[in-house]
């Protein structure tokens, strides 16, 4: 039987291929977690150093990759019937990785003459190999995007003026993707084999260990008492969780598996279940301290410091649960719906836990020391195995830990080929010399007006978030837009905040929306009622990377706190505004003008300008304190 779903194993495994399997995916974890440690070690120390040593870029990249990739075709076969064709495809790999990893950087005949055949034949290998990869463990459409930046590279003085560039050989088109350290072993394949892995093994450690549960039994005895209390526990859980299944959409499937259920059993619609949790697991992307892989990209891409980049996002991330919060009150509200049964277990949960929350603080601590992701994630494994050790009723045993270095290492394989592919697209970009002439175009169409850049690029990550993971999405998007936003005046980590946000709207955003299916799918619901549902829910997507672009929502030394709070107040009005409005409910029912008064005092407060943002929040607080009078009147006797 074969799946149609991408990243999901396409044929049943003999139980070889499993052990084997899970060996080689033991063994890529413990490489991981053994490069950075190794670096601490003098010269000298370790025996054969030029092996078990710590490997330079150039080679711990390929490495990676290779190992990435057999473990790839082991655990995603072309078919039951034709494994002798992933045997031929692990072997062509290992050997065109000996080629890269033996290959004379130092030497120039390749840029005198050109590559010899062997070296072509392995460089043309492990581009191939990747892009199969891609399409069995990601999706055909990232397969198709990469094939399409290596076309346009080869091809590209056949189109039009606009979009024309000099055509390259296959020969050069092959060196510089898999021979510079610019394409297929680029920055962004680097930030996956290093920082993204060992978060994603940290991730697989919280799960094996019940750490992942008992912050979904946390936030369920915390919130789900109240009024809609399942959802807002969801959306609560989703942001405990952040980033540790590495994608909105596992995140979606791992919490919405317990949550949409129990929305549903409250009275949510369906399709308000599966949305809720959707608009709530990809906020987990955008949340600190552990952000989705494009925060690690985004650290790397503007040499800002991951520390500073968590302080800088904590504002607005705290702005999108609230306003997805707020959405699920207000249908809570309209529906007049109750929460859990039963006495709260919050501090019975929390006491039996307590110690798990020891690893998260301490990578929160470390992160924001500015201490390189790649050792804190690697001592946040080391730290939840520890943890886990302190208490009777949570300690694990060898199985359990050999357990999450396999989970860890399957759960990279997308990613790690996902960065790879975006990596041959971002070198096409460098190579032809396009990314200069998308930012002219950027520039033209939008005519110097920002707001219209914005739009454009916001339509820009909906049409490449229909077939990339996020991270590759911003990965493509910060390369070719953002020059141009940077060009009509915003500050470098400013736009590629901006662009990290809205490169996650495409988890939500119809016509595919791959998070509001996955959680129709668990709901029983209509994917595409889902899909709208949760674009709803997930406004904030939009309207919180607008208010980047014309308030201090980013703290930086030049606004402080000051001006991280008036922007924050004014974007939770907008908020407020938006969602009493497209709900009809505040305090009570609100009739047609007032929720025409809330859409007016919102577009108020986004127009940059202090007058007309104190003229719509003074509007936004007259409305309220009418609805709240209106309730007050109607359930007096």
């Amino acid at each position: 039987m074969v799946s149609s779903n991408p990243g999901e194993p396409t044929a049943p495994h003999p139980s070889w291929v499993i052990g084997v399997a899970a060996w080689v995916a033991i063994g890529l974890s413990l490489f991981q977690l053994w490069q950075p440690l190794a670096g601490f070690l003098p010269p000298g120390v370790l025996p054969f150093e030029s092996i078990l040593g710590a490997q330079p870029a150039t080679y711990f990249r390929p490495i990676h990759l290779v190992w990435v990739l057999c473990l790839g075709f082991l655990v995603y076969p072309i078919s039951s019937t034709m494994r002798y064709l992933d045997g031929l495809c692990i072997g062509l790999t290992l050997w065109a990785g000996w080629r890269i990893v033996t290959f004379d950087y130092q030497g120039i005949d390749h840029l005198l003459n050109g590559l010899s055949t062997a070296d072509f034949v392995a460089g043309s290998i492990l581009i191939l190999a990747t892009l199969d990869m891609a399409r069995r463990s990601v999706g055909l459409v990232m397969m198709l995007i990469g094939l399409v930046a290596l076309i346009y590279a080869a091809y590209g003085n056949l189109l039009p003026d606009i979009l024309a560039t000099k055509g390259f050989t296959v020969e050069r088109i092959v060196r510089f993707q898999v021979f510079t350290g610019a394409g297929l072993f680029g920055a962004p394949l680097g930030i996956a084999a290093g920082a993204v892995f060992s978060f994603v093994l940290f991730g697989a450690f919280l799960q094996v260990t019940g750490a992942g549960r008992f912050l979904i039994d946390l936030s369920f005895a915390l919130a789900g008492r109240s009024r809609g209390g399942p959802a807002k526990a969801s959306v609560i859980a989703s942001a405990a969780m952040g980033s540790i299944s590495g994608s909105a959409i596992a995140n979606t499937v791992t919490t919405g598996a317990l949550t949409i259920p129990m929305m549903k059993k409250l009275g949510y619609r369906p399709d308000q279940a599966a949305g809720i949790e959707a608009a709530a697991s990809t906020g987990g992307q955008i949340m600190p301290p552990i952000m989705g892989a494009g925060a690690f990209v985004m650290a790397e891409f503007t040499k800002t410091a991951y520390g500073d980049i968590v302080w800088m996002a904590l504002v607005p991330a705290l702005l999108y649960f609230t306003s997805v919060l707020l959405y699920v009150h207000l249908m809570a509200v309209k529906a007049d719906m109750t929460g859990l049964e039963g006495d709260g277990q919050a501090l019975h949960v929390m006491l039996r836990g307590l110690h798990f929350l020891l690893p998260l603080v301490l990578i929160t601590l470390l992160l924001l020391w500015n201490y390189s992701p790649v050792l804190v994630g690697v001592a946040g494994c080391a730290g939840v195995l520890a943890a886990s050790f302190l208490r009777a009723h949570t300690r694990i045993g060898l199985v359990d830990v050999l357990a999450g270095l396999q989970q860890g290492a399957r759960l990279a394989i997308s990613i790690s080929v996902a960065c790879a592919v975006a990596g041959i697209v971002v070198g096409t970009i460098g190579q032809s010399g396009v990314g200069l002439q998308f930012t002219e175009s950027v520039v033209s169409l939008s005519e110097g007006r920002l707001w219209l850049a914005l739009v454009l690029v916001a339509l820009a990550a909906l049409v490449l978030g229909m077939g990339l993971p996020a991270t590759a999405a911003y990965i493509v998007l910060a390369v070719m837009t953002g020059p141009a936003l940077q060009e009509l005046g915003l500050a470098l980590i400013t736009a590629h905040m901006i662009i990290f946000w809205l490169a996650q709207s495409s988890n939500v955003t119809p016509p595919i929306a791959l998070a509001a299916f996955a959680g129709a799918g668990i709901a029983g619901a209509s994917p595409m009622r889902s899909a709208v549902s949760a674009l709803r829910l997930a406004s904030g997507l939009f309207v919180i990377p607008l208010m980047m672009a014309y308030s201090p929502l980013l703290l930086n030394p030049e606004d402080g706190w000051l001006g991280v709070f008036l922007g924050g107040l004014f974007c939770a009005g907008i908020i407020v505004a938006l969602a009493t409005s497209l709900e009809g409910v505040a305090f009570a029912p609100l009739p047609l003008f007032a929720r025409g008064g809330l859409l007016l005092a919102a577009g108020l407060m986004a127009w940059p300008h202090p007058v007309s943002r104190s003229l719509g929040l003074g509007l936004l607080a007259i409305l309220l304190a009418l609805s709240y009078r209106w309730r007050r009147a109607a359930s007096s006797p």
